[in-house]
């Protein structure tokens, strides 16, 4: 049997097939500014959340921001911001504070207030788009700066309220932003390859045994538990391996296969933190992972801002 070859996805729309979570929905004001950044355990659109009640009182009357990122204030990606467009089609400016800015925008009340937004929240259709216009907003300021990205769905009263989400966090925004810079995030999924077609067994004739029907059948489930031992160590030497040439790595859940339409089952779905500078050698890694492990199929996907790597807590498991 030949090698099987890595699937290189390179910056696909996340909405397909990468993460957003559905755990967003928040609201801030002064006495309730939670942390943005935290994540819901990463981060595929099959591994969405149930959808949690936004937090906060009803939205007093002006604007509501919708937050995207956080970057260094004299870093702020001015010509990136001029390219993007937000979630709701609006422009995407930065909101300076205490040497740090926020990226984000006006949005409408329909949609985003407290109430609609928890019913919206249950629109995968809505929220596939939202994710997408998220993610894009995100990707173009990553490419030009270490960006901190905030929670999908995290909503402000007005620009009071993104000003106080940055005191809130300053001392935790500045310690991302140092401890990310220059690093990037890949993503690698290991699929277990489809078992070979068995030939049809034949009906027990009047010869056989009863026997000697539940002897093949016992040998067949032998043969299936092997194979899955063997699919799982497979994975565990693919993370083990990639774990350590990354400087992080966070073990997500597999991904959902009535959700995510891939026909091989998802036994990996890890997420590595990796300096820029190395994302070319990392990736040849994986290729040559790939090449090894015949029985499995691994996707890398990248590289991305360190979604999975902003916050220091989470329920993914977060390996330093």
């Amino acid at each position: 049997m030949g090698a099987r070859p890595v699937a290189v996805v390179a910056r696909p729309p996340r909405p397909g097939g990468e993460r957003h979570e559905r755990g967003g929905g928040r609201m801030t004001d002064a006495t309730n500014v939670t942390d943005p950044t935290e994540t819901t355990g990463p981060t595929d659109t099959t591994h969405m959340a149930e959808a949690t009640a936004a937090t906060g009182a009803a939205t007093a009357a002006g604007t509501l921001e919708y937050a995207y990122a956080v970057v260094r204030e004299a870093d702020t990606p001015h010509a990136a911001l001029e390219r993007v467009r937000g979630v709701a089609g609006e422009p995407v400016r930065a909101v300076r504070h205490l040497g740090l800015a926020v990226l984000a925008g006006p949005v409408p009340a329909a949609d985003f207030d407290e109430g609609p937004l928890r019913e919206r929240l249950e629109d995968l259709t809505w929220l596939e788009g939202v994710a997408r216009a998220h993610q894009q907003v995100v990707d173009a300021a990553g490419a030009d700066t270490c960006v901190i990205p905030v929670r999908m769905a995290t909503v402000c009263r007005g620009e009071e309220g993104l000003l106080r989400l940055l005191a809130s966090g300053r001392d935790r925004f500045a310690t991302a932003l140092d401890r990310l810079e220059g690093r990037v995030e890949w993503g690698v999924k290991v699929y277990a390859a489809s078992a070979p077609a068995q030939e049809p067994s034949a009906e027990p004739s009047a010869a056989s045994s009863g026997r000697d029907y539940l002897r093949r059948r016992s040998a067949q489930r032998r043969a299936s538990e092997q194979r899955w031992e063997h699919t799982e160590e497979g994975a565990r030497r693919v993370h083990e391996t990639l774990a350590a040439v990354a400087e992080g790595s966070r073990l997500h859940p597999p991904q959902d296969v009535r959700l995510s339409g891939e026909a091989d089952r998802n036994v990996l779905n890890a997420a590595y933190l990796i300096p820029h500078e190395e994302s070319e050698a990392f990736a040849q890694r994986v290729g040559e992972l790939a090449g090894l492990e015949t029985a499995l199929r691994l996707e890398l996907t990248g590289p991305w801002a360190p979604y999975s790597f902003v916050a220091a807590e989470g329920n993914g498991r977060a390996e330093p």
